[in-house]
């Protein structure tokens, strides 16, 4: 394939939506990725986990987002997405305790509130939401927040 390297995450992306995921794994394998930014490459990487997933190969989705971005410390513009990608699929594959504490990890770099980490923990931990302009109301009218069992 041809064009701007730059797009590459994009249109194996598009490939993974138009249900060609075998498509967006190749794009993703192809040399011409190691061209790509930090970012790119991390970009292609939750890709081609998603694209894993799609083909119901969860234990290879959760290796493919296994790298060294993945384990750093450092928070990246694209460190709560990486995180959130691996909680999930741990968390598809049975793994709760593991997803929880990705999670968790995922909450913690997530800055600017780009993912639903924070409601997904809370979901893991047993907490409930109810809305507030919904039929669930305490006596005083105010929103409650309620422990699942």
């Amino acid at each position: 394939m041809t064009g701007n390297i730059d797009l590459w995450p994009v249109m194996a992306d598009c490939e993974r939506g138009l249900g060609r995921p075998e498509k967006a794994l190749d794009m993703a394998g192809a040399p011409e990725v190691h061209k790509l930014d930090k970012a790119g490459q991390v970009e292609m990487r939750l890709v081609a986990a998603g694209a894993r997933r799609d083909m119901g190969q969860l234990d290879a989705a959760i290796v493919t987002l296994q790298s060294p971005e993945l384990a750093s410390n450092s928070v990246q513009p694209w460190t709560a997405r990486l995180r959130y990608a691996y909680a999930d699929a741990l968390l598809a594959a049975g793994r709760e305790g593991e997803a929880r504490e990705w999670f968790a990890k995922a909450v913690e770099a997530d800055r600017d509130g780009s993912t639903d980490a924070s409601d997904r923990l809370a979901e893991l931990d047993g907490v409930e939401f109810v809305d507030a302009l919904g039929e669930d109301e305490g006596e005083d009218g105010e929103a409650s927040v309620e422990e699942k069992d």
